[in-house]
């Protein structure tokens, strides 16, 4: 732990002390990011000593005892703004499933971070999509699932089929009346349909269920924990934390708490985050890697300088690093094309004995064709794809996507030939967004045939990728036709799908369509759209200088949890700017939000300041 903290936090210092000015624009999308980005390479300045290391270590942990994690300290600095403001499509189902929780984000789905925070990986789990659901779906499952249980999965199989084609708000009335009818109902069987529910992102039925059975059996922990996440998901953070002071206290542990935490960086609440972490250490309560894993996941967004305190926490009280936490310090180095601290991280990584999972290495490659670094890339595809691609099957949906972003089209098409026939979904997605990537779209279409034909009810993934491969080409009659048959399907439409088509609209022109899609979206209230979405069409106000329009989705933003942000004010200004219109009340505005301007922005500031002096002016007073 003492490297991790020793290599990350050098170059946190040379950042903090401002000798570096760093722009990053990467667009990504999910886990599988393109990256189109450009921006100054941050190298680690100093090789400190230990000596120096040991100083500066106690400083932090001082710092931390006194103030735990406030997100007071100081004013935001636009110099630290959000570099996680990519393309919508970057955060599709996530822990919480951004698309149905929406709270977070996501932002869930807002962002354009290689782990989304999105993606609370499973600690040293290669799948991550469904490494951090296994940490929520917080149920122990596998007596259900033996085969000796055959029966009993049969009988939970009928009414979980009841509870599905059941009305939405009548599921108590379906568990009910299946108990009246002389239908035995296990403490086993609801766990085994909660789960169902929660693959399904039936969530709200899920709470139904909880509740129902909160009084007819004994809850776990986990049992609470599982029922406050689902009340988070549906009912949002409020109530779940409302629902916390009902547990007994006898259950009311770290496995609430973190479930918690994590519903709080899925809302991309930083307040409230931190709040929550601050009161498991006044609780005595063992912060563990999947704890300090969510603070640094906030921090990678909202204020990276603070990550460094996180590790000086977990070097504090020996809380040892995991895949996900090396994966989160390796993306955010190469973020700022710090390759050689990328490199140092992941040579840190085997040196403390845990080796790299297929997603450090997809991570790897795409932070090396970012900065330039095609052999770099290539070593590290061959590396993944090893001696016999029969060996390395789990590699397919990575290599499918990493030669496509080399422009080896032949590779590519190699991959997919190996894996076509049995392709499970994480390659189909894979082969969509690679083929697209390519323009190969007739091929990206087909392989959403492939699914359709295989499953009768696709992932909303396998579209949505498509969906994506029809926005980059600017394809807006058949981003249109593929919505309405989503919808058919049964599929979510959500932010990722909003966020398509308010750009496929954008891209044709049709700004005011565009706005409309929005607005419908937020009335929707179920879910909250990208941060992205707004900002696509606050932009295209922006260059014409339509302020009432720009104020609004400006309202819009704040009214939707994002208006604490340097780039809603940026594009704001700059709407006054070419509206050639002055903005009265701007810099109390800032400050209300807690938004210190940098220089770019301070200059704005007086291009549209009402009360400026000018030669004319002055003359005149």
């Amino acid at each position: 732990m003492r490297r991790v903290y020793f290599n990350y936090v050098q170059s946190i210092r040379s950042f903090q002390a401002g000798s570096a000015k760093v722009g990053v624009a990467s667009s990504y999308l999910e886990h599988d990011a393109e990256i189109v980005g450009q921006a100054q390479v941050i190298s680690d300045p100093f090789v400190l000593s230990m000596r120096y290391y040991h100083k500066q270590c106690e400083s932090l942990k001082f710092y931390i005892r006194k103030h735990h994690l406030s997100s007071h300290a100081g004013m935001r600095s636009s110099e630290d703004e959000d570099a996680d403001l990519g393309d919508g499509f970057s955060e599709l189902e996530t822990i919480a499933s951004a698309d149905e929780t929406q709270a977070r984000s996501a932002s869930c789905e807002g962002n354009d971070e290689f782990i989304s925070e999105s993606e609370l990986t499973d600690e040293g789990s290669d799948d991550e999509v469904t490494g951090s659901k296994k940490e929520l779906e917080l149920s122990d499952i596998k007596a259900e699932r033996s085969k000796k249980n055959f029966e009993q999965k049969r009988t939970s199989g009928k009414l979980l089929n009841a509870v599905i084609t059941a009305p939405a708000l009548s599921i108590k009335s379906v568990l009910h009346k299946w108990v009246e009818d002389g239908n035995e109902v296990k403490k086993s069987d609801i766990m085994m349909i909660n789960l169902d529910l929660r693959k399904r992102q039936m969530y709200g039925r899920a709470l139904q269920v909880l509740e129902w059975s909160a009084d007819r059996y004994e809850f776990s922990e986990r049992d609470y924990a599982s029922r406050l996440d689902l009340t988070a998901k549906v009912q949002g953070l409020v109530k779940a934390e409302h629902y916390i002071k009902e547990i007994p206290e006898a259950h009311r542990g770290e496995v609430v708490y973190r479930t918690f935490l994590a519903n709080c960086v899925v809302a991309e609440n930083l307040k409230k985050a931190e709040e929550v972490f601050n009161k498991m250490k006044d609780l005595g309560l063992p912060l563990t890697a999947f704890a300090c894993n969510q603070l640094l996941l906030m921090y990678k967004r909202t204020d990276k300088k603070k990550m460094a305190d996180i590790l000086v926490h977990m070097e504090n009280e020996n809380v040892k690093p995991t895949v996900f936490t090396y994966n989160l310090l390796i993306d955010t180095k190469g973020m700022y094309k710090d390759i050689s601290g990328m490199d140092q991280i992941v040579k840190t990584m085997k040196e403390e004995g845990i080796e790299p999972v297929n997603h450090t290495h997809n991570i790897m490659a795409k932070h090396y064709i970012s900065a330039g670094f095609i052999d770099k890339a290539e070593a590290v595809a061959k590396e993944m794809e090893g001696g016999d691609l029969r060996d390395n099957r789990a590699a397919c949906r990575y290599l499918l996507v990493l030669y496509s972003l080399l422009g080896k089209a032949d590779e590519v098409v190699r991959i997919w030939k190996f894996c076509k026939s049995d392709a499970n979904y994480f390659e189909c997605v894979a082969a969509i967004d690679a083929m697209g990537r390519l323009k190969k779209i007739k091929e990206a279409e087909e392989v959403l045939e492939q699914t359709r034909k295989r499953w009768r009810r696709p992932s909303s993934k396998v579209y949505t990728t498509l969906l994506k491969v029809y926005v980059d080409n600017n394809m807006l009659a058949e981003g249109r036709d593929l919505v309405k048959q989503m919808a058919e399907s049964g599929c979510i439409i959500g932010p990722l799908v909003w966020d398509a088509l308010v750009r496929l609209h954008v891209e044709a022109g049709e700004v005011e369509k565009a706005d409309t899609i929005l607005h419908k979206a937020i009335q929707q209230k179920r879910m909250k759209p990208f941060f992205n979405t707004f900002r696509t069409i606050m932009e295209q106000y922006s260059k014409k200088g339509d302020v009432r329009n720009a104020e609004k989705i400006f309202h819009r933003m704040r009214e939707a949890g994002y208006g604490a942000r340097y780039q809603p004010f940026e594009l704001l200004l700059n709407t006054y700017i070419n509206g050639k219109t002055p903005a009265y009340g701007m810099n109390q505005r800032m400050k209300a939000e807690n938004i210190f301007p940098s220089q770019r922005l301070a200059a704005m500031l007086a291009q549209v300041d009402p009360f400026k002096k000018t030669p004319a002016s002055e003359l005149l007073d």
